[in-house]
């Protein structure tokens, strides 16, 4: 679509072509059910934004994913790092955008009354345990490893480093890791796995749509975390221990 047609495009039209509109939209002050009617240079004009800033970040292609990049040859100071920046994304920006997209939902129809009900609800709750999750696993689990790493090239304090690879087990952090691995189950029940039809309001396409690449996201995170952090992870605390009780063995 040319910018011409995009600056005459319906707000509700934008969206409905591509449902990340909405979240670029978002992040410009534009709730996209409160302008649908509008043009986007109707909007630019009356939110006073250059519609041409608008355009451009509305054209730029979408971010890498984190499933695209070569992880597994990365160190795990990297990875972990990656892992972080991306609960950062999570915590201010997706879940931010969910939560408005959820607390402005309004159903006007029978059908989605009860996802209307049950949707602010669990949402909220699920908002506040994942947070509390993963601000424990940087706490915990990443700071365990970024010290194993620390101690794997010479640095470390002995006392501190007993303490805690007695305290901490990579393989322990796994396990607990698998329990949560599923997040999303009741809200996949309430929305009945983001089902939607061609006859389904627009703001529920969006939100649902919202919904369904935020557990993808989870999912590709997850796996980074499996598949690649925990095997680097149990290896350095292999070569850890060996180091460490060798050097207590020969004092």
């Amino acid at each position: 679509m040319s910018k011409a047609a995009l600056k005459d495009t319906r707000i509700s039209d934008l969206v409905d072509q591509n449902y990340v509109h909405a979240y670029v939209l978002f992040y410009f002050g534009i709730r996209f059910y409160e302008y649908s009617e509008l043009t986007l240079a109707q909007v630019c004009q009356k939110q006073g934004l250059r519609v041409e800033q608008v355009i451009r970040e509305l054209e730029s292609p979408t971010h890498l994913r984190e499933a695209d990049l070569p992880l597994v040859s990365y160190p795990i100071d990297l990875i972990i790092e990656y892992l972080k920046h991306s609960h950062f994304l999570f915590v201010k920006h997706k879940l931010p955008y969910i939560a408005r997209l959820v607390e402005s939902f309004k159903a006007h129809h029978e059908d989605y009354l009860a996802v209307e009900r049950d949707l602010k609800f669990v949402f909220p709750l699920f908002v506040e345990d994942f947070i509390e999750h993963i601000y424990e696993e940087e706490d915990t689990l990443f700071h365990y490893i970024l010290t194993l790493e620390r101690a794997s090239k010479g640095t470390h304090v002995a006392p501190k480093l007993y303490y805690l690879l007695e305290k901490n087990s990579v393989q322990k952090f796994a396990m607990e890791h698998d329990a949560h691995d599923d997040e999303m189950e009741g809200i996949r029940k309430i929305t009945r796995d983001y089902a939607v039809t061609k006859d389904t309001p627009l703001h529920i396409k969006v939100m649902y749509n919202e919904l369904r690449d935020f557990e993808k996201s989870l999912i590709t995170h997850a796996r980074i975390e499996n598949d690649i952090l925990f095997p680097k992870a149990m290896a350095i605390e292999g070569r850890v221990k060996k180091l460490f009780f060798d050097k207590i063995k020969y004092n």
